[in-house]
């Protein structure tokens, strides 16, 4: 006969070094994997949760050495051993390095974070490369497809300031991005509202929407031309605002998709560059999208920090087999 597991108790955790600064919610969301974080908030407006022995809110700050009563809930099972062994250890190009933050240079085609399909990701790698690493926490995000940049924390308190300067906008994120087309010099702003979206089979998506459109969120992105080419022009793209696919979907939106983009770019000629049809002896076979310029303040010292991460082999590649406009 199958033996029923035990039945979920109090459980009394100690906040640690990695969870210093975090919200309770938070904390409890990490902590109850699998419990619906409706579950979780109504647990904290109950008065279940207590922080040393009190009863606490759910933008509560923890501190390093208070307890937390985590009462009983079930919780959905983790992932096994074996899978958790079966992430690969790796490493990244370190671009930036000390004992608060890391910065690397992610390759296109790799995930930050595991779900959605994907078993694994960035983050999941550097913690099993690094397992004396006590805290390892992604900054920001980028897309599976995006090369480049990607910030990471080492320390909770170095994590929130980052993170507030990237929703304050303090930082800097700019983005190498080819796409078809001559983009008018004119059209240096664009400021088209979002709305993000499932379809109908589940994948996300994003769309532009107009600006008193209820659903879409306000978003800015900076244009400058790099260098044109026939048939095509490099871009330089800069975020104000952080939206999911902004400069894929702004682009696009303004008839210049970029190149490799599979959801919102031009199929054929993206098959064509696979090919190795469309540019002769050139096959490329990822978005042309590139995190290539990140500058904020150290979240300690203040010092302003910029870093630069060089254009990939296979876009330096494919740049030089397209002719330059003014030879066109």
């Amino acid at each position: 006969m199958p033996v029923a597991p035990p039945a979920p108790s109090v459980r009394l955790v100690t906040v640690d070094e990695r969870s210093t600064g975090q919200r309770l919610d938070n904390f409890l969301l990490r902590e109850l994997k699998g419990v619906p974080k409706t579950h979780v908030y109504r647990i904290i407006r109950s008065g279940e949760v207590r922080v040393d022995k009190a009863r606490a809110s759910a933008d509560t700050r923890l501190e390093e050495g208070q307890v937390v009563r985590v009462p009983p809930v079930r919780v959905a099972e983790g992932p096994d051993e074996a899978a958790v062994a079966a992430v690969p250890a790796r490493e990244f190009p370190v671009l930036f390095e000390d004992e608060q933050l890391l910065v690397i240079d992610k390759p296109a085609g790799v995930a930050v974070h595991g779900g959605s399909g994907v078993s694994f990701g960035v983050i999941e790698q550097l913690r099993r490369a690094r397992p004396q690493a006590k805290f390892l926490e992604l900054v920001h995000r980028l897309d599976k497809e995006t090369s480049g940049l990607l910030l990471l924390a080492k320390k909770r308190s170095a994590l929130t300031a980052l993170q507030d300067q990237f929703r304050q906008r303090e930082t800097g994120k700019t983005y190498a991005a080819l796409v078809i087309g001559d983009w008018p010099a004119r059209k240096k702003v664009i400021d088209v509202a979002l709305h993000k979206y499932l379809t109908a089979e589940g994948e996300r998506r994003v769309r532009a929407v107009p600006g008193d459109d209820e659903d879409g969120r306000r978003s800015i992105s900076l244009v400058r031309v790099a260098a044109r080419y026939a048939g095509f022009s490099l871009l330089d793209v800069t975020i104000k605002t952080g939206r999911t696919h902004q400069i894929r979907v702004h682009l696009s939106h303004e008839g210049h998709p970029i190149v490799g983009d599979e959801k919102y770019g031009d199929f054929a000629l993206n098959k064509a560059l696979a090919a190795g049809r469309a540019v002769a002896g050139t096959r490329f076979d990822r978005m042309f999208l590139h995190a290539r310029r990140l500058a904020f303040d150290h979240p300690v010292s203040g010092a302003r920090i910029e870093l630069e991460a060089p254009l990939p082999p296979e876009c330096e590649t494919l740049l030089a087999q397209l002719t330059p406009a003014t030879a066109a």
